[in-house]
């Protein structure tokens, strides 16, 4: 993949996001760390306090028994949704003018689904992958591959 000069890479998952800028060439590119977000975000079981109860009266057919809420999943597609707010800002700044996301499948679709327009016209890529513990020079080279 050819990453535009002065474009901006994020390398996030559901709890960390790197934000880069490449200051070298399309076909090789040069990304330097422009910010990094980390959320704590505690396992399910960590953040749960009790089983999934039962409902007194089934509803419409369907037993008594609730679904357990993940709730890091949750905190994982707030974190996804934030992204897309700060990629959206960036956008509509003038930030930037093209856009590379590198994600892994489940958080580039919670991404995607938040993406405003103008972070659309700006995504020239993305790499369904978990980059984010990665050296820089690994991401640059997953990048030249795709």
């Amino acid at each position: 993949m050819r990453v535009p000069n002065n474009s901006v890479v994020l390398v996030a998952d559901g709890r960390k996001s790197l934000f880069f800028r490449n200051e070298g060439d399309a076909a090789f590119p040069n990304l330097v760390v422009e910010d990094k977000v980390v959320q704590d975000n505690p396992d399910h079981h960590e953040q749960a306090t009790d089983l999934a109860g039962r409902a007194a009266t089934p509803v419409a057919g369907i037993g008594g028994s609730m679904e357990e809420v993940d709730f890091h999943q949750q905190e994982e597609d707030r974190f996804a949704a934030g992204m897309a707010e700060t990629l959206k800002a960036r956008a509509l700044g003038g930030d930037y003018e093209a856009l590379i996301v590198v994600a892994p499948p489940r958080t580039l679709g919670e991404l995607r689904k938040h993406y405003h327009k103008e972070v659309e016209r700006r995504l020239v890529g993305e790499v369904p992958k978990d980059l984010t513990r990665m050296p820089v020079d690994e991401i640059e080279r997953v990048l030249q591959a795709q």
